[in-house]
């Protein structure tokens, strides 16, 4: 009796330890500079160190090891550019180990920002996430006068053909609407750092918004694997982004990952491993996408270098503290947020 109970013990004990943790809260970043801890920052930096992440679960089917804490926030680092974001992210939702029915997913990341929305530093809330790879092409000294762009919708055989295709093929996804206002609303009036280049730098461009100390915002944004700049494709990025929305959103910013993680959540809500209405993207301005005057675009892609953006830090330490406003909020109140999305 004493064996067959040790054993049942052992059996129950074995069985408990291979529970899945309950996730509440996985934080996306995309890239980072080298060690998640102690050197030059990247974007998954920030929340290892200030939210104690210290808890190390190996990944090797990912870009990177995922990192936790003991309040069920977990940081996933997907690689640079919407292939690695879906794949990062697809891996992460069929792992065993997880349990991520119920957690919300907060995308937290740097990007370029429209100076006619937004100034450096700032922080938007996208309600629509708009691809900018999906498509026709043609060489841009080939483009029919008439036209702006030689990047035409997939199927389509001039720009902005409409009417547009329904159902689409991963082109825009739309995040809850109501979710996307209340975490605008938690962290609207949250104070980011300003710096003495960034006001230089935002001086140099015209518009009441572009030199705008840094603020929080609701502005849409595009993902494409091509990090594209200047003022002639910053044109094509808000026509797309209107195209692919029907009018209804307005292009802010330009990043290269979060169509491959919605894509990828998307495809996961069927499962029930993921809920795809609980998910938050935060895009903040390291950079403008284009071009200030007296420039070409060509010169001043030349100045946009990866950690030498006159926001780069700026914009780290903005998407970790709007960012961490919002999971603190929904593990605080977990009891509430776990069965109704936030309202």
């Amino acid at each position: 009796m004493t064996r067959l109970l040790l054993s049942l013990l052992l059996s129950i004990t074995f069985a408990w330890a291979k529970k899945p943790i309950r996730i509440k809260v996985v934080v996306v970043t995309m890239f980072e500079r080298g060690a998640p801890t102690g050197d030059d920052p990247g974007e998954m930096q920030f929340w290892v160190e200030r939210e104690k992440l210290d808890r190390v679960y190996k990944f090797p089917q990912g870009f990177r090891d995922l990192r936790g804490n003991d309040s069920g926030v977990l940081a996933l680092c997907t690689g640079v550019g919407t292939a690695k974001a879906a794949a990062s992210v697809m891996a992460l939702g069929m792992d065993p180990r997880f349990d991520l029915s119920k957690a919300y997913w907060v995308v937290a990341g740097i990007a370029g920002i429209d100076p006619a929305d937004g100034s450096l530093g700032s922080a938007a809330w996208a309600e629509w996430i708009v691809d900018g790879d999906l498509g026709h092409e043609i060489d841009g000294r080939e483009i029919p006068r008439e036209w702006t762009t030689g990047f035409i919708p997939l199927r389509k055989s001039v720009p902005y053909e409409q009417p547009r295709r329904l159902p689409d093929e991963g082109e825009v996804f739309r995040l809850d609407p109501k979710l996307v206002d209340w975490a605008f609303r938690l962290t609207k009036d949250v104070k980011l750092e300003d710096t003495e280049s960034m006001r230089t730098q935002r001086m140099r461009f015209s518009g009441p918004n572009a030199q705008r100390p840094p603020f929080v915002m609701k502005g849409d944004t595009m993902s494409s694997l091509t990090f594209w700049h200047g003022k002639l494709l910053n044109r094509w990025a808000n026509d797309w982004v209107s195209y692919f929305t029907d009018q209804k959103g307005n292009y802010v910013t330009t990043a290269m990952e979060d169509t491959g993680t919605l894509q990828s959540l998307t495809l996961l809500g069927p499962t029930g491993k993921v809920d795809p209405r609980r998910v938050l993207v935060l895009r903040t301005a390291s950079n403008f996408d284009q071009q200030r005057d007296g420039i070409t675009a060509a010169e001043s892609l030349a100045e946009t270098k990866i950690g030498s953006y006159a926001a780069f830090v700026p914009a780290l330490e903005a998407a970790h503290k709007v960012g961490s406003v919002v999971v603190h909020e929904l593990v605080r109140n977990w009891s509430r947020y776990r069965t109704n999305l936030p309202e």
